[in-house]
């Protein structure tokens, strides 16, 4: 997935458009267009139309891509999801769990190369 700017922003504050677009590595109208398709998809709209989208929103809208794009739905097939109360967005705290793992990993092995390097230069 892709990884969001935040600009210091709280994991609770809203998104624009561009930012979710970002994040789910779509683009905006793509958004736009699945907020005509999915009911449950309603950001927040201010003057002159702007969209803020509010953390739960960007969960299930990252569940939809993932049905969309990794799991072979069809646009149809989401709405019945999403009709008959099935398609809940995933939790996001488990993902942030395996990039900590991920991260912890790669910090080792960096770890092990500049020892390594140490003791080629002595």
């Amino acid at each position: 997935m892709a990884t969001i700017r935040t600009g210091g922003k709280s994991p609770a504050a809203f998104r624009t458009i561009s930012e979710v677009a970002d994040r789910l590595g779509v683009p905006q109208h793509v958004l736009r267009f699945w907020e005509s398709k999915f009911a449950p998809i309603r950001p927040l709209k201010r003057a002159g139309g702007r969209r803020y989208y509010r953390p739960e929103d960007i969960d299930l809208l990252c569940r939809i891509r993932d049905l969309l794009h990794t799991e072979g739905y069809t646009i149809k097939g989401v709405q019945r999801l999403l009709r008959e109360g099935h398609l809940k967005a995933e939790k996001q705290a488990a993902p942030a769990q395996v990039g900590r793992e991920e991260l912890r990993a790669i910090l080792d092995e960096l770890t092990a190369l500049r020892d390594l390097l140490r003791e080629a230069s002595e």
